[in-house]
């Protein structure tokens, strides 16, 4: 009884301990508890504080100055330094002055400058899903790798179980004088193996589903709960998904914003060649009037207001090698861009075609599995018949059970080949 309490108990935690989960779950936590998409998000939100900033560009300058100082007394004489006089000034002096300046054309300095910042921000947010698309895929393959080794696992044990009815098959015969002892070595011996073979899938998938809980930031043992129904052969075209990744791939997202950045660059950087036209105002409260002599111990105060116009005139043999320099990193834009589109029309049409070969591998796989359970059957028959050997049944079993792996791994290959499609693709 007390051993019973002991393993119902056992059983209990174990239960407690998994945890089923489903690929949207996954991604859900890896969005929540990734370091790394965290990290990305402030620098999108640092990118997003740069409009801020160039927008401020926009508004007025606004200058104020205020000191008080303490005189002291003048001194006047000739230009050879005779005749020395000296008159009295107020101790104390004061000075404020304010001054407003608002920037009316700047080039189109300003507006580029904003553009800039803007397409940075964007540029920070497509780097963002890039960087989720890669942290949701790496998840996912180790997602998959579990489940496959959970499957995997349990051909092994149904071969376990199917070798230990032979085994005592082989050892009734034996007792009845129809086989061999050796015959009962052999298959304990390929017990043993499977055994040894199960006990390796258990601790690599403990290894993975260690390494995946510490990404996810959680405990147990995760459960993978997906469906490998593969009645629904190939989604979409070869030329749906080459268009959907033109419209959605963070790489050419990235290549697009590049061109939008260079041309805005380019913009920035013939506005250094062109005036630049501002309001101004000032207001200045001064005292004493130290310009007269001697001296007057009075506050003043003079205002203005005007335009100004500052125009850079060695821009015109300086500024223009900036602005060819532009014009060549515009030109390199544009073909990163279609070395982008290149590389993505390719990784796409590789990842579709493996896409469709995993069908034809997994119908493969399952014919296989077919011939592999056939061949075993009449091995078997033939043998309790005394027409085969022990070794044709050794054989025969390793066939079935290679056999039944490999199906295992295609199914799970079906759904990696579809997820991987969709990353390329910026869809995960």
């Amino acid at each position: 009884m007390a051993f019973l309490i002991v393993v119902a108990t056992a059983t209990v935690a174990k239960a407690q301990t998994e945890r089923k989960m489903t690929v949207d779950e996954l991604f859900q936590l890896v969005e929540s508890n990734s370091k790394t998409l965290r990290q990305e998000k402030i620098s999108v939100e640092f990118a997003k504080k740069g409009i801020e900033a160039a927008r401020s560009a926009r508004l007025p300058e606004l200058t104020a100055s205020a000191s008080v100082s303490m005189n002291g007394d003048v001194v006047m004489m000739d230009r050879d330094f005779t005749n020395a006089h000296g008159f009295a000034a107020p101790r104390w002096g004061n000075s404020l002055a304010l001054e407003a300046q608002q920037v009316v054309y700047a080039g189109g300095a300003i507006d580029a400058g904003i553009a800039l910042a803007t397409l940075q921000h964007q540029q920070a947010q497509v780097g963002e899903q890039q960087r989720r698309q890669q942290q949701r895929f790496l998840a996912l393959g180790q997602f998959l790798e579990i489940f496959k080794l959970k499957n995997r696992e349990q051909v092994v044990r149904q071969n376990i179980e199917l070798t230990q009815r032979l085994i005592d098959d082989i050892q009734a015969k034996h007792e009845q004088g129809m086989a061999l002892k050796n015959d009962v070595t052999r298959y304990e011996l390929q017990m043993e193996t499977l055994r040894l073979n199960l006990k390796k899938l258990q601790d690599q998938r403990g290894i993975l589903n260690h390494q995946l809980c510490n990404q996810l930031g959680i405990d147990g043992e995760i459960i993978p709960s997906l469906t490998t129904d593969t009645s629904q052969k190939g989604e979409g075209s070869e030329m749906s998904w080459q268009n959907v990744a033109l419209t959605t791939a963070p790489s050419i997202q990235k290549a697009e914003i590049g061109q939008k950045m260079a041309s805005q660059q380019l913009r920035l950087a013939k506005s250094e060649m062109r005036p630049k036209v501002a309001l101004v105002a000032a207001d200045n409260f001064n005292g004493p009037f130290t310009y007269d002599i001697p001296p007057i111990d009075k506050n003043f105060n003079f205002w203005y207001v005007g335009v100004g116009v500052k125009y850079p005139i060695s821009s015109l043999f300086k500024q223009n090698k900036k602005v060819q320099q532009a014009h060549i990193r515009t030109r390199q834009a544009e073909q990163s861009y279609t070395v982008a589109a290149e590389q993505l029309n390719n990784q796409v049409q590789q990842a579709y075609t493996y896409y469709q070969q995993a069908y034809i591998e997994l119908e493969t796989q399952q014919k296989s599995v077919q011939l592999a359970g056939q061949n075993y059957q009449v091995v078997n028959d033939r043998y309790l018949s005394q027409l085969a050997l022990i070794t044709d049944m050794i054989d025969a079993s390793n066939i079935k059970l290679d056999a039944e792996l490999k199906e295992v791994d295609a199914r799970i290959g079906i759904i990696f080949a579809y997820y991987k499609l969709k990353y390329i693709a910026g869809q995960i």
